[in-house]
């Protein structure tokens, strides 16, 4: 990494442009050789001085939420689309204004809202979110399509036909998977929702389509999506992964503070929290990346992580380095871009991580500092 992460100020989120280019460039060619829309998930990265760039590669933005919402139509602009497991009477007149594109998670939800959506937006298009009872997913915690999940309208509960209004299906039940189960739902969805498709005009198969990962099968996903639309030509299509426009576009660059000696084990104590500003590595779990080290080896220095609060369990793996570290060291973690910032707490009142970028010309761009009024008006 030819970053003079020396002089960056610490914790820091760090966003390498030029690795966002990439994966947008390759989101683009998906675009126009499959003939379908990708848009933005904001629920997996919302960094919005990033938009202006995004922008120029997709058509719009997707989010969960009256602020996601609001964030999307006065940053990114074009398509907003926006699902909500149930909105609340109190936000949805401003939604209105925000959003253009309506998921709705039931039946009943779209009956309550539908006279309001049509009165004041005509135009406006509105979609059923359904279950296809199908996932990759193996941790319960990200896997909509479990038994009583509270996500989607399953095929048993829907009658024979849809609600005059209904113009898109909306499925989500995927989390960084590839493009076979990609496949595996799309035959889900015609087995059990195959009468409704000749009669919507899109089918928004939301996120989870990790496309920008390096093992990814591109072709086979282009090849994919064709042969569907090839049997159904009237159908938009879109795509809305977050993880997949931010993966592998950049760092958590934090610094040791102290090195204890516990039982035997070396362990770094760093200026952020894994707890508060990673907090998928405990939730998914997973072992995020450092840069310049591998997972333990025999014989070499090696230290577990742990961040700065009180929680006992604010720790990551252990890691081994060729040289012993020193108070003061950078450490880097690699991939923590997407479903990183969105998460952040302030636990503890530990301050959050400022957030820069590191532009294509290379040069640094500082966008952001934290402080206690950050803290305090969360209170």
């Amino acid at each position: 990494m030819n970053i003079p992460i020396e002089s960056l100020p610490s914790p820091i989120f760090l966003m390498h442009e030029e690795k966002l280019v990439k994966n947008l460039e390759l989101m683009r060619y998906v675009q126009q050789a499959a003939g379908i829309k990708i848009i933005l998930a904001m629920k997996g990265f919302s960094m919005y001085h990033t938009f202006p760039l995004i922008r120029q590669y997709l058509p719009g933005s997707t989010s969960s939420s009256l602020h996601e919402a609001r964030l999307g139509f006065e940053e990114f602009g074009g398509e907003t689309h926006v699902y909500s497991p149930a909105y609340r009477e109190d936000e949805f007149d401003e939604l209105l204004g925000y959003a253009n594109h309506f998921s709705f998670n039931s039946l009943a939800q779209f009956e309550k809202f539908q006279q309001k959506l049509f009165q004041t937006k005509p135009n406006a298009q509105a979609g059923l979110r359904i279950n296809p009872e199908y996932s990759t997913v193996t941790v319960d915690l990200y896997n909509p399509c479990i038994p009583g999940s509270r996500l989607g309208v399953r095929a048993e509960d829907l009658p024979e036909t849809l609600p005059e209004g209904i113009e898109f299906l909306h499925s989500h039940n995927l989390c960084e998977s590839d493009s076979y189960a990609l496949e595996q739902t799309l035959q889900n969805i015609e087995r059990l929702f195959g009468r409704f498709l000749p009669h919507i005009k899109l089918l928004n198969l939301g996120g989870g389509h990790l496309m920008t990962r390096e093992d990814y099968d591109v072709e086979h996903l282009i090849s994919t999506l064709k042969n569907f639309k090839a049997k159904y030509p009237h159908l938009q299509i879109i795509l809305e992964p977050g993880s997949a426009v931010a993966w592998q576009t950049g760092y958590l660059v934090s610094t040791v503070l102290d090195i204890v000696h516990s039982k035997g084990i070396d362990v770094a104590i760093l200026d952020c929290s894994i707890s508060a500003h990673m907090p998928d590595v405990i939730e998914m779990p997973y072992k995020p990346k450092i840069h310049g080290a591998t997972d333990p080896v025999a014989g070499k220095p090696t230290y577990r992580f742990g961040g700065q609060t009180c929680l006992a369990g604010d720790f990551v793996g252990d890691y081994s380095f060729d040289t012993p570290l020193k108070i003061g060291d950078k450490i880097v973690f690699d991939d923590m871009m997407h479903y990183t910032m969105v998460k952040t707490t302030t636990f503890n009142g530990i301050n959050l991580p400022h957030m820069g970028i590191w532009k294509k010309e290379g040069v640094y761009e500082h966008l952001k500092s934290f402080g206690y009024q950050d803290f305090k008006s969360r209170l």
